[in-house]
């Protein structure tokens, strides 16, 4: 791997959907850089700290979201003179997104009151009353033709189905949740999941046009859904659950056909490898080296903290994995999948049992089996798949960058002096990743994978 230069980032930074710019955010600037050469291509002034950015779909418009004010700003990348601001006065801002069609921004206001379309063509805009939440409940079909949108009156809620192209209301129909916590179109645009909050285990496949096609309740009386995410395929349906448990159903039947549960002891006859992160003393033959003391104290600050090298061993069976005992007496306990995610090919996910945060759980669902556990010294801050192979990056708050692919694990050190990243993202064609700290980011170019295997080593 080759890494950038550090740059310095104040909030949110984020690819172009055609790979080609990143947008970072630098208080009330927005700079966007070329992502080959991180050279800046274009720099918009806006009038208060940058919260959250979004890009259109088609890399030619992006958005700034100024909540402080609250306020949403967009520009044009091919049109730098052209500017567009949004204000929805007393009612505020609470968040915004593009529509599919790259004309249109969606904006909901303060306490759901409403949920706004507005154009960028002819400045028209359509509300739609009460949605359910801010930043959730809004779902988009992969052709882009109609959107779901989750609203709530007279304590019932409801899926209204709009058009795309007119906005015009295509549908409304109820559903069987006590407070629904989210929603999403299958990758095939057949069907849509809905989910109930953690107060009740429910997840339900609607159609289209209203029909309930299956309700799942794996158990009652205790906290229930966590996670749920579609495979890339639109075979699979994960649902992760407070019961540390994740379970997963078929797109024909809708039954469950795979339960992966995250024990805190690993034993056999469990063929998963378990890579525990080390730390491994450099062993380096001193005996006739002469160095000076002038030299040895000027480059000590250089040096690796304790002369020590970041790896992975292979662990033995039986293994007990560092686990915690949320507390009984608070909400929302850190308990049970909340990290779960579909490998781009469909044919592995990963997880983390919140209760183990330094635990990462890959699963093979070809096999239907534990494919790897990744057990880090600090919890795990994110984990992305390469959106072109079976290739896994994670990182934990530290300068090392971890990673996964079917034929081993590694860990990569970053040669950028106290820069310990927090988050990373993927470029969509797989070759760069963004690695952010507090306050910096960086890039890295990524190699394609080898065809011939490799064991598992670091870098």
């Amino acid at each position: 791997m080759e890494f950038t230069e550090a740059y310095k980032q104040t909030g949110p930074c984020c690819f172009s959907p055609n790979a080609r710019y990143l947008a970072v955010a630098v208080d009330y600037r927005l700079v966007i850089r070329d992502v080959l050469s991180l050279k800046v291509v274009q720099l918009f002034s806006c009038l208060d700290k940058i919260s959250y950015i979004e890009w259109a779909l088609d890399s030619e418009y992006i958005l700034c979201g100024l909540y402080k004010r609250p306020m949403i700003q967009a520009w044009s990348l091919t049109q730098p003179e052209w500017t567009c601001k949004i204000d929805e006065g007393h009612a505020g801002i609470a968040y915004a997104r593009w529509s599919p069609d790259s004309r249109h921004i969606l904006t909901t206001s303060d306490f759901q009151l409403r949920l706004t379309v507005w154009s960028l063509v002819n400045t028209a805009c359509i509300h739609v009353q009460w949605p359910k939440h801010a930043s959730k409940g809004v779902s988009f079909t992969q052709d882009g033709k109609f959107a779901a949108i989750c609203t709530r009156r007279d304590c019932k809620d409801y899926i209204n189905l709009l058009s795309c192209q007119t906005w015009e209301m295509m549908g409304v129909f109820a559903v069987d949740t006590l407070d629904l916590a989210d929603i999403q179109w299958s990758p095939d645009d057949s069907a849509i999941v809905i989910w109930d909050s953690p107060l009740e285990y429910k997840v339900l496949i609607y159609s289209p046009d209203g029909r309930c096609l299956f309700k799942y309740q794996a158990y009652e009386s205790a906290l229930g859904v966590k996670s749920v995410s579609w495979s890339p395929c639109g075979q699979f349906l994960a649902v992760g659950s407070y019961d540390q448990m994740l379970r997963v159903l078929n797109h024909l039947t809708w039954k469950t056909f795979a339960k992966f549960m995250h024990l805190s002891s690993v034993r056999a006859p469990c063929s998963a490898p378990v890579f525990k992160e080390v730390d491994e003393p450099l062993q380096l033959d001193m005996s006739e080296l002469r160095i000076s003391d002038d030299f040895i104290q000027g480059n000590s600050e250089n040096a690796p903290e304790g002369h020590y090298r970041v790896r992975y061993k292979v662990m033995d069976l039986p293994i007990t994995l560092p686990s915690q005992k949320p507390p009984v007496d608070k909400p929302n306990p850190k308990q049970g999948i909340g990290l779960l995610s579909w490998s781009t090919d469909s044919q592995h996910l990963f997880t983390r049992n919140d209760n183990m945060p330094t635990v990462l759980w890959i699963w093979d669902i070809r096999h239907l089996e534990l494919a790897a556990i990744l057990v880090q010294k600090e919890p795990i801050r994110a984990a992305a798949w390469d959106p072109t192979c079976a290739r896994l990056v994670l990182c934990t708050g530290s300068s090392h960058l971890y990673m996964w692919t079917p034929s081993g694990a590694y860990c990569v050190n970053i040669p950028l002096p106290q820069l310990n990243i927090t988050d990373l993202k993927w470029n969509s064609d797989g070759s760069c990743l963004l690695l952010k700290d507090k306050e910096m980011f960086c890039c890295a170019s990524v190699l394609m994978l080898p065809d011939s295997s490799e064991d598992s080593s670091d870098e």
